[in-house]
Parts: C-alpha cells; sequence; structure tokens
C-alpha cells in the first residue's frame, strides 16, 4: 500500500468519528437542501471557477477555450438568461462530454480539434478522499472514483427527505449491498448513520468461491465498523449472502416486521425481487417493508413482482462518478418517476443516435454543481436516456423546489442484469469473433438481446442463426462466461453473478434487423414513447 492510500485512509479515521457522532435533523436537511437551491447559479459558477478555469488542462476548460468562451461571458450570461439556458448554450458551442469520452475510451473532437482524454482527467481537484471504490465500467479494469464524508453528507440529507416524502424514516433499515470495492454498501451506511438511522442489518453480497478484495479494500470495511463501535455507533458488521439465498433476507425482514411494523431496505431491484419471491414462497408477509431500489430500471414486470408479496417500493438513481442525482417521487406518474436533486445537479436531455442503431434518443446530461462531487461534472452525458420534464406532482419533495422530474430511464448502450451492468463493448467481441470461431457462422449470426421472463428478471437471450453449428445452450453458455472471465475485472464480477442467476440464456432463431435492414449485435427495442399530453424537455 503507497503512501497516498494510507494518508487518504489515516484523514477516513481521524474524520470518520465527528461524521457518525454529529447526525442532522430532518430540520437540518431541509435547511441545506433550501440553501443549495437558492445558491445554484452562483455555485455553478463557484465549481467553474475552481475546478475547472484554474485548471487549464481541464477538459473542460480546453473545450471552453476551443469554443471561445471567456469567463466573464459565462457569469454575464447565468446572471441574465439563468443555469439551464446557460448550460444549452454551452452544450451548442462544443461543451460537452460523451460517455465514451468520460470513460476515456475515446479522444474528445471539436470545431476541428482533438485531444485524448482520461478518466482521472474528471477527478475533482478539491475531494478530501476518505476512502475509494470502483465502478462496474467495461474495456480495461473499472473506473477508480474516490469519495469525501463531505459529498455523503450532503446526500444523507437527501436520503433522509426521500425516506420523510416516502413515510418511512423511523423504520429500522436493512441493506443488501456489496463492500468495497463495491462502494454501494459502505455509501448507505455512512448516509444512513449520517441522519441517525443506523442499519439494524448489513447483508454482503460477496459471491462464493470470491478471492479476498485487495488489502486496502479490506482495511476500509473493517476500519469503519471498528471505528464506528469505538464511537458508540453500532454499525453491523457486514454478512454474506449469495443471491440465491434470498430467502435469508426474506426471514431477517419478516421478522423486523413482526416487531416494528415496518422496515426499509437498500437494495438492488432484481434482489428485491428475489426476496419477494423467497417471501412468497416461504408464505412469508412483507406488508410494511419498503424496498429502496436502485441498480437497474423498475420495470413493471419488477415493480409487480415486488409488490405481490406485500412490500412496496421506490427508486433512486445516480451513478457512482455523481452520487445519487434523483429520488423517487412520493406520487410518481410511474413506477421509474424520479426528483432532481437540484441543489446538488442539473440534468438536461439532449438528442443524439445510438450506436450502432438508427434509433435516436434524448440522452441525460449531468451537471454538478456541488465542489463535494467525486467528479467535475459540465454537460457530461451519461449512459441513460429518460423522459425529463417540469410538473407538478404534490409531493413533499416538490416543495422543496424539486420540480423537474426524470421519468422512464432506460440505458441505450449497456446490459443490465440483478443490478450489474456491463458496457455493449464488452459483449460485441464476443459476439463477432468469439462465438464465430467456435460455433461457425460469422457475425451475421449472433445477436443479444434483452428481455423479461415470465417473473420480472431480465434475461439476455443469445440468437443463433441457421449458419452456425449445433450446440448445447449450456456449452454456449459457458463459452460467453468463460471469455468474460479474461475481459476486464468487473466483466468477470458480472460474469460471477450472471452464472448463479441464469441470466444468459440462448435461442435458435434469425437475428432481428433494424428498421433500415441492418444488423445490430445488441438488439436494442424502442422504449415507450412519452405519455400523451407530456412534453420532454
Amino acid at each position: 500500500m503507497n503512501f497516498s492510500y494510507l494518508k487518504m485512509y489515516a484523514r477516513f479515521a481521524a474524520e470518520l468519528p465527528s461524521f457518525l457522532c454529529n447526525p442532522i435533523t430532518l430540520a437540518d436537511a431541509e435547511a441545506m437542501v433550501r440553501r443549495g437551491m437558492e445558491e445554484r447559479e452562483s455555485n455553478f459558477l463557484r465549481l467553474v471557477e475552481r475546478g475547472v478555469l484554474s485548471r487549464p488542462q481541464s477538459p473542460y476548460a480546453r473545450l471552453m477555450r476551443v469554443a471561445r468562451c471567456e469567463p466573464g461571458d459565462l457569469k454575464a450570461l447565468v446572471e441574465s438568461r439563468g443555469l439551464e439556458h446557460t448550460l444549452g448554450t454551452l452544450r451548442e458551442a462544443g461543451v460537452y462530454i460523451t460517455f465514451e469520452e468520460f470513460k476515456g475510451r475515446e479522444p474528445v473532437v471539436r470545431h476541428g480539434e482533438s485531444f485524448a482524454v482520461t478518466p482521472a482527467d474528471f477527478d475533482n481537484p478539491y475531494l478530501r478522499k476518505s476512502y475509494e471504490a470502483q465502478t462496474s465500467g467495461s474495456t480495461g479494469a473499472g473506473t477508480r472514483v474516490a469519495h469525501d464524508l463531505d459529498h455523503l453528507a450532503a446526500q444523507s440529507a437527501h436520503f433522509m427527505l426521500l425516506c420523510h416524502a416516502h413515510d418511512i424514516l423511523d423504520a429500522p433499515m436493512v441493506i443488501w449491498r456489496g463492500v468495497l470495492p463495491d462502494g454501494d454498501g459502505m455509501h448507505n451506511v455512512l448516509r444512513s448513520c449520517r441522519h441517525g438511522r443506523v442499519p439494524v442489518k448489513w447483508f454482503g453480497s460477496a459471491l462464493r468461491g470470491d478471492p479476498k478484495p485487495e488489502l486496502r479494500f479490506r482495511l476500509a470495511n473493517f476500519g469503519m465498523v471498528a471505528i464506528a463501535r469505538m464511537v458508540g455507533v453500532a454499525v453491523p458488521w457486514p454478512e454474506n449472502v449469495a443471491i440465491e439465498d434470498a430467502a435469508v433476507v426474506a426471514r431477517y425482514i419478516a421478522g423486523q416486521i413482526r416487531q416494528h411494523k415496518r422496515c426499509l431496505v437498500s437494495l438492488a431491484v432484481s434482489r428485491a425481487l428475489r426476496v419477494s419471491i423467497a417471501a412468497q414462497k416461504e408464505g412469508l408477509d412483507l406488508s410494511g417493508t419498503a424496498f429502496m431500489i436502485a441498480g437497474e430500471p423498475p420495470t413493471p414486470a419488477k415493480v409487480a413482482g415486488i409488490r405481490a408479496s406485500g412490500a412496496s417500493c421506490f427508486p433512486t438513481y445516480g451513478f457512482a462518478e455523481g452520487g445519487r442525482i434523483a429520488m423517487g417521487c412520493a406520487n410518481p406518474m410511474g413506477d421509474n418517476d424520479l426528483h432532481v436533486l437540484r441543489d446538488a445537479f442539473e440534468v438536461l436531455p439532449f438528442e443524439r443516435m445510438v450506436p450502432g442503431s438508427d434509433l435516436r434518443v434524448k440522452a441525460l446530461n449531468v451537471t454538478s454543481l456541488l465542489l463535494s462531487t467525486p467528479k467535475i461534472l459540465l454537460n457530461t452525458e451519461i449512459d441513460d436516456f429518460g423522459v425529463v420534464e417540469k410538473r407538478s406532482c404534490g409531493c413533499p419533495l416538490e416543495r422543496l423546489g424539486y420540480d423537474l422530474h426524470v421519468r422512464d430511464i432506460h440505458s441505450f448502450r449497456k446490459l443490465t442484469g440483478e443490478g450489474m451492468t456491463l458496457v455493449g463493448s464488452e459483449m460485441i467481441d464476443i459476439l463477432e469473433r468469439v462465438l464465430p470461431a467456435k460455433f461457425g457462422g460469422s457475425a451475421l449470426d449472433y445477436q443479444l438481446m434483452e428481455e423479461e421472463d415470465a417473473s420480472g428478471f431480465t434475461r439476455l437471450i443469445l440468437l443463433m442463426g441457421a449458419n452456425t453449428r449445433p450446440a448445447e445452450e449450456a456449452e454456449m453458455r459457458q463459452v460467453i462466461l468463460d471469455s468474460l472471465a479474461g475481459s476486464s475485472m468487473m466483466a468477470d464480477g458480472v460474469r460471477k453473478i450472471w452464472r448463479q442467476t441464469g441470466t444468459i440464456q440462448v435461442r435458435r432463431g434469425e437475428p432481428r434487423l433494424n428498421g433500415r435492414g441492418k444488423l445490430m449485435p445488441l438488439f436494442l427495442s424502442r422504449r415507450p414513447e412519452k405519455a400523451e399530453g407530456q412534453e420532454a424537455r
């Protein structure tokens, strides 16, 4: 372990007791959000000044120079036309970052100029690093993302207000999330402790046979729990539960319901569905349970399967480099309707062509407004699209000023299953090179589609055309999983999950063509259009 890691963890250990022992109140959380809403424009200008313009090699600073945008022009535009108009103007001038550029997979090309970037170029230089997690990226190792306690404190206020809006704030909290390098568990534990709701149970999600995480990750996991307990905050030690053992989680939740009548559970969408199915099989009633879900779209089939157990659910939405950027509406238009946290982020939709397709979607572009966000985001495209609209819903979150909704969110490039995501480029090499070499045919004979089964679980269906050799489904599946194992570290983690859950299935059938007669290795179904009478911004 090098000196920089030792310095980071020493700071974490020194600052953690104060973070844990000074929880915020509901009034504190409301005051933080209202102050952030009032200071949105000044916070944006401060972020640009300190996080962009003061760093000449920042990709955003270089884009501003290419677009001939001067600091004085930016300030005048914000003051005269507002933040949203300013971001739209910058986007039209070429000041934005695509998803592939943000991941360092493509150079930035604007107005005839080009320069290479890496994920580290977008790091927030003012972040007080406490610990690192790792994203589930694709090509190469996943992106390492640093987190600090200021960021978690700001997010804790959001989560407290979310739970209050859904009337579940005082319920005991259970977490089924991983341990570092998967940051989800750590984030959930620390955010809930910050607003005084220490989880009663932390179920980890490491897989059987997995190698131990790196020493620095194990030290951070152990140290966080140990320090919390030393200062009198009874954070539970994570207890590993494999995906196929969802009944263990269901039984624990049922026990909390019997004792407290209510229970809040934080977990991925598919795991919530697995817990619900396990509860029904064992005759357990989960009425009074609220699942706080994330990780994949809460489709109608998944939500129906969750509710069949008696439980309710509400979504949160975000990504590792920014944290949570939207929270589930308490009076939603549908199962995937959220309020954008506009004190911390701005989200604007911009139309773009889906790579390898003739489909056009409104991709979500995110701008961060706080200096505690792990990455600097300025019109940064994330790999999702959806409907963005201002609408009055009457829920408690709207009364805080959160009038911007985002709904019907889907990825346009990633494969999603069991809360695990894999960017399509990981799979294209397998479809176009590995499988034809093993089973005959060409790249035109293989196609992968996402599909929900009768229970609501997302399955990846491999279509094999007539020119391929006969093969057993188990053999085909094993070749795909073995190929993922050698693709990247995070793809190997996806492989282990998908192997246990049967996510990949094989069918004989000709690959489907798009509207222009083209064959796309990853078949993208058209998503539902916006509801009648609703305008997308």
